[in-house]
């Protein structure tokens, strides 16, 4: 298509098009557009997709996608790809999210910021599944690694993961010492791997070791997913702890694979140099991922048997999240006392205090699903009735880390990137 703007193309005289125009507000353009070619059904939301740039007019952007009909980029879209918006010319090619398969007007809304996002995280799970070694610069340094960006994405790289040649060989392991050879290494290339990624976070953990060659990928054959293996703790980071179980061979106990409890932080648990077992859950590539509960028996299957609907315990606060409060009921089991109990978070916050104890009433236990609904002993007068209670208690997992937790008072607000040992 050429640069000659699309309204030369429009017949505004047209009487098919003038009373559709009086009753919809709509410009001919916009119905030229959206009359153009058929829809796809196949397409939905989500999808990626490519297309022709047709027009820019006003605070709309408007692309030809052929016989999956016209895209539409407009509102907040709109402004949020500002940037890029502004170097397009009709004719040009561009990728887009799709937001809605039809809007109000009969358009594809578009998201230009959304796809260029999208497409980066595409780029970055196919380097993770090919193990795709990156050169990559260092960006910055705290005291438990480095910091990289890679794709739009924050990374970290665990002082745990550097390869022997980078890792800070200090006397004593002074933290102070550990930090200043870190820094030495900001504007440095490293070759990297990406270990671990969340997209939701938009954060990557990166890895400096490799497998060693040929003969530590031929060890690693010998091993299979369902194997017990004993090693020792060479790392451990806010999301796990590493665990070399060979010679050239290490692999991931992730924070959720450490035990059957509710571990907020591994340094509590597990300590570097500590003789562990574990089973290999995961081998995929060089990359090796590890469970320690595993090797554990489950308490939660006894846990209807201690614990029944309606009894009255005590408990200790151990942690905060949105859906309301963690309590400890003993060594291994801990129930949700739901924010439903208060009404809003900051009562929830008020009334129960961390590290303090309360009694409460069991709702309901689920131990297929790790689920022991809590409530306070006294009914909330914001609640009609218990079972209202009981049901939304019931859809969240007591045992599970939301996405995000706002960090209490109590707490260091400070959520910085992990820090290794």
């Amino acid at each position: 298509m050429g640069t000659m703007p699309l309204m030369t193309e429009v017949d505004t005289t047209s009487s098919a098009v003038a009373p559709t125009v009086a009753e919809k507000g709509q410009h001919p353009l916009e119905l030229l557009l959206k009359e153009r070619g058929g829809r796809d059904y196949a397409l939905k939301e989500g999808d990626l997709i490519e297309g022709t740039i047709m027009e820019k007019r006003g605070s709309r952007l408007f692309i030809d996608l052929k016989n999956r009909g016209t895209g539409i980029v407009y509102g907040r879209e709109f402004y949020d790809a500002q940037n890029v918006i502004k170097t397009l010319k009709p004719g040009d090619r561009v990728s887009a999210k799709v937001v809605d398969l039809d809007n109000d007007d009969g358009f594809i809304e578009l998201s230009l910021s959304e796809a260029g996002r999208e497409k980066e995280w595409q780029e970055i799970k196919h380097a993770i599944d090919e193990n795709t070694v990156l050169t990559l610069k260092v960006a910055d340094a705290n005291r438990g690694g480095l910091i990289i960006n890679y794709k739009g994405a924050s990374g970290f790289l665990p002082a745990s993961q550097l390869s022997s040649e980078h890792y800070p060989r200090v006397d004593g392991g002074d933290k102070k010492k550990i930090f200043t050879e870190l820094k030495k290494l900001v504007g440095t290339e490293l070759q990297l791997k990406i270990i671990d990624a969340n997209q939701e976070e938009g954060k990557l953990i990166f890895s400096e070791k490799t497998m060693g060659g040929a003969g530590a990928q031929e060890k690693l054959s010998a091993y299979n997913v369902g194997d017990t293996v004993e090693g020792e703790i060479t790392g451990v980071v806010t999301f796990g702890a590493f665990v070399k179980f060979d010679e050239g061979l290490e692999g991931l106990v992730h924070i959720s694979e450490i035990d059957w409890q509710l571990i907020e932080n591994p340094t509590d648990v597990l300590k570097v140099g500590e003789k562990v077992k574990a089973k290999i859950i995961d081998i995929s590539g060089d990359r090796v991922s590890l469970s320690l509960k595993a090797l554990k028996s489950d308490p939660w299957l006894k846990a209807p048997e201690r614990y029944k609907k309606g009894d009255l315990v005590h408990g200790k606060a151990v942690k905060y999240n949105p859906f309301g409060v963690f309590i400890k009921l003993d060594p291994e089991i801990q129930g949700l006392l739901h924010i439903s109990e208060f009404g809003t978070e900051q009562k929830m916050r008020e009334k129960i205090r961390l590290n303090e104890e309360y009694q409460l009433r069991i709702l309901s236990v689920d131990a297929k699903d790790h689920r022991l609904a809590l409530g306070l002993t006294e009914r909330h007068p914001d609640k009609e009735t218990r079972e209202e209670q009981e049901e939304e208690v019931s859809k969240t997992p007591a045992t599970e880390e939301p996405k995000e937790v706002p960090p209490a008072p109590e707490e260091n607000p400070e959520k910085a990137l992990p820090e290794g040992t």
